[in-house]
């Protein structure tokens, strides 16, 4: 009797998947390949958020042009994230991987080299593109490379990979900034491009689907726009007021963008948005969760440099390194939430998470002008373990719910709606902290303290106004407890829909239907 050895991880001529591909040791070192772009990626979002009050003091940014320097990366990431998985899905998602790291590249470049707020913008939208190809394609090689009870546990890895980049991103970005020029957080991208590159040429299968929808360019240009618009009425509201024509126009009419992406999907043969999977109610619920998560740590993430910095006179690696209890928090949450989550359930872990989280932004919301930093450690080590309950598994649950040959464009909708989530917050949040900051100053401040806490600080040590000083720091402190309390009733409203939704136990995922699985690459 013969028998068919197993499919190896590479090689020509390798049969269609039916199913999971037999253990083979070097898809545990695949997995490196993955969890090294999302460390890129991870550290990335975050990484300019340190950088923000210098870049501020050095090219004169006000509080929205550091809103567009954060969010131009997440916008179009959030726009391209669906063809994104879609190119993957028909070209190959190795080749796509790569391109992404190379596009990440270019603009890593571009933006170490910018010497304006302008040049930052588009470097960063670069930067967004490139990420936009890595992020859903990395988690859809997975069903490819593990069998479903490995599944799980690889998708943590890498979810957790992405989660934890995000804590590191301050840490490294404030010992860059303290020993070379801001342009340094662009250029460390570039040898941790080349790592991940080298990983995904040597270790990762090549893997498509040929029946997967094609590329909608109209689909893709409502997303962006609409998307777009909303962010830039969110972002320019304090400055013009809510009420502002431009405003009204500009929210109008990402509404109608939106609406008509839906409609033009819904009546699709081959839809680009797979509204089913939305219909998966597993799946909408974790999604729902994992973006409103992002929400809290994409606003927090923004507020909390500047203060740490302005306020309490950190330098920028002192202000990284002040955010490690929130980093060990995610830490010990992501090596404790596979047993947790499966002896309670997803259910049961995310809730808890997000009462620990709510807990920790109602804490942080008592932050006096006169509080050291020892308060601020008080409630960012839970505020860590919240958002690493929390996220963690709804991502995993999310993901599980997945089929196989849906994997591109699923996870791809999947991580389109949580950036959304991620844009709005540094969006709303940021507005939110400007308007209450602004209006906190007294009457008669130079118009340019106005701008941002650090601009008030620079206005002050030129004129010698401390009284400036001391309103500009009170100001931002109760503008931040402001967008804490905020983000505890996000957190509490949360859990409360967790608790009551999500379901006790995860199905294993929708049939695939009449879709052809993956197929490795005959050609590699």
């Amino acid at each position: 009797m013969t028998t068919t050895p197993p499919t190896p991880l590479t090689g020509a001529a390798a049969p269609a998947l039916t199913s999971a591909p037999a253990p083979d040791p070097r898809r545990w070192w695949a997995l490196g390949a993955m969890v090294a772009s999302m460390l890129v990626l991870g550290f990335d979002m975050t990484i300019l958020n340190v950088a923000l009050p210098t870049m501020a003091a050095q090219l004169g940014a006000t509080t929205g042009q550091q809103q567009w320097m954060a969010d131009a990366y997440v916008v179009v990431f959030a726009a391209l994230m669906l063809p994104a998985g879609l190119l993957g899905d028909r070209f190959g998602r190795r080749r796509m991987l790569i391109t992404g790291l190379g596009i990440f590249l270019v603009g890593s470049l571009v933006g170490s080299l910018a010497g304006s707020v302008e040049p930052v913008v588009a470097a960063r939208a670069v930067m967004g593109i490139g990420g936009a190809l890595v992020m859903p394609l990395a988690l859809a090689v997975l069903p490819s490379l593990f069998a479903p009870d490995e599944r799980g546990k690889a998708m943590g890895i890498v979810t957790a990979a992405s989660v934890l980049g995000m804590p590191l991103g301050p840490i490294i970005g404030g010992f860059l900034l303290d020993h070379f020029w801001w342009g340094s957080v662009f250029l460390i991208n570039v040898p941790m491009v080349g790592i991940g590159t080298a990983a995904c040429a040597f270790l990762l299968p090549e893997t498509r689907d040929p029946a997967s929808p094609k590329v909608d360019a109209l689909s893709t240009a409502l997303t962006a726009a609409g998307l777009g618009a909303l962010i830039y009425a969110i972002i320019e509201a304090p400055n013009r007021g809510w009420g502002s024509p431009l405003v009204l126009a500009m929210l109008g009419g990402g509404a109608v963008l939106i609406a008509a992406l839906v409609v033009r999907e819904r009546r699709a043969a081959r839809p680009m948005l797979d509204l089913k999977l939305l219909g998966h109610r597993p799946f909408l619920l974790n999604t729902l969760a994992a973006t409103l998560v992002m929400f809290i740590l994409s606003g927090l993430m923004f507020v909390l440099p500047p203060y740490l910095q302005a306020v309490l006179g950190n330098d920028a690696f002192g202000a990284g390194l002040r955010m490690l209890p929130l980093m060990g928090g995610l830490m010990v949450a992501a090596k404790g939430v596979a047993p947790l989550t499966a002896r309670f359930g997803a259910r049961g872990v995310i809730s808890a998470g997000l009462v620990v989280l709510a807990f920790a932004a109602l804490l942080g919301s008592r932050t006096g002008v006169g509080d050291g930093y020892g308060f601020t450690a008080l409630w960012l080590a839970p505020a860590g373990l919240g958002f690493g309950f929390a996220m963690v598994p709804a991502m995993t649950a999310a993901l599980d719910t997945l089929p196989p040959d849906r994997a591109g464009s699923g996870s791809g909708l999947l991580m389109t709606v949580r950036q959304v989530g991620s844009a709005i917050g540094i969006a709303l949040l940021g507005s939110l902290l400007a308007g209450v900051y602004a209006d906190g100053l007294p009457a008669g401040s130079p118009h340019a303290a106005g701008d941002s806490v650090v601009a008030a600080h620079i206005v002050s040590a030129k004129t010698g106004d401390l009284s400036l000083l001391s309103a500009a720091d009170s100001s931002y402190v109760h503008g931040m407890g402001v967008v804490l309390l905020v983000c505890f009733a996000a957190a509490v409203l949360t859990a409360l829909l967790a608790a009551a939704l999500l379901p006790k136990t995860e199905p294993a995922g929708p049939a695939p239907g009449d879709v052809a699985p993956a197929t490795p690459d005959a050609g590699q």
